[in-house]
């Protein structure tokens, strides 16, 4: 009789335990992973230096409430024709370093226009706002450089919350056709289903976020392209939507494409980890779930603006 009393407070204590576990998971699951808690002391994060660069610089005043931040690198101010990188969510000397090492002649912007991908992405919802942008920066070039000065390539890029505003933009056809080309830094988001259920509770990924950047992939991919998109990404878990891994592994999917697994050193410190290529779309995925190694993609502009020209 005693032991069956024993083997009863034994059974208790062990449901016990197993519903406290239980009850400590969930906590886990749903808790804000956003921003990542983690901390990394292995790789180096190295950074470029805040300084002004060579070159003619100036604000562009109403077109968004904050002014657009221009520059002309010193190798390309006496040229006519130079490509334009309008980049979404950084720091202006982080652009202009970029546009000092882009391979070819540029001009440089930085908008930042505040907080979150929603603020960027009703920046355009205007959708004639991409061709004012373009034309009241190359008029003030031309007015500041003394000559005349027309746009190459279209190059857009975006880190973090930035990607709203490039989503928004080839959402529209007639800006669609303005693009030459795109650059994500690891700012590749959509909504979970129902919102903030993660995968591993069940929730599903809402692709329609997603659809406008499956559709440049498929066109970059496509054989005899003139699209160029490059994505890089960390292993940040947001938690309360979408993940850059989660996202770019449902487009390669979409795409019937693969990763291919890589080990090698990456720009400024960084470790890739995988890489997928078709035609002139490529995804490329490095180590980190922390701050240092979300702010590594951005600071590392330069090097991917070039690899983006090369596809």
């Amino acid at each position: 009789m005693r032991s069956n009393r024993v083997l009863l407070v034994l059974f208790t204590l062990t449901i016990t335990w197993y519903a406290t576990q239980a009850r400590q998971e969930d906590s886990v699951k749903v808790a804000s992973q956003n921003p990542s808690p983690m901390v990394d002391h292995t790789r180096d994060h190295l950074r470029i230096e805040q300084k002004e660069y060579p070159g003619v610089a100036f604000e562009l005043s109403g077109v968004f409430a904050k002014p657009v931040q221009v520059f002309v690198p010193k190798k390309s101010v006496g040229k006519k024709t130079v490509d334009l990188l309008i980049h979404f969510h950084g720091a202006a000397y982080v652009t202009q370093y970029a546009a000092t090492k882009y391979r070819g002649d540029v001009i440089g912007a930085t908008i930042n226009v505040g907080s979150g991908s929603k603020v960027y992405n009703d920046a355009f919802v205007d959708t004639t706002r991409l061709s004012t942008l373009i034309d009241s920066i190359t008029a003030e070039a031309t007015n500041r450089l003394g000559h005349r000065v027309r746009p190459g390539r279209i190059v857009l890029s975006g880190f973090s919350a930035g990607y709203g505003a490039i989503r928004r933009i080839i959402s529209t056809p007639v800006n669609y056709n303005l693009v030459d080309a795109v650059l994500l830094l690891d700012g590749f988001h959509t909504s979970y289903i129902p919102e903030r259920r993660v995968l591993a509770q069940g929730g599903r990924i809402d692709s329609t976020g997603l659809q406008p950047y499956i559709n440049l992939a498929l066109d970059a991919s496509s054989r005899g392209s003139k699209k160029r998109f490059l994505i890089t990404h960390s292993e940040i878990f947001p938690g309360t939507f979408v993940s850059t891994t989660e996202a770019t592994d449902y487009l390669i999917q979409a795409l019937g494409l693969k990763r291919r697994p890589v080990l090698k050193n990456g720009p400024l410190g960084m470790q890739q980890l995988s890489a997928t290529k078709k035609g002139k779309f490529s995804v490329l995925g490095f180590a980190g779930n922390t701050a240092p190694d979300h702010v590594d993609h951005v600071q590392a502009l330069y090097w991917f603006l070039n690899e983006l020209m090369k596809l």
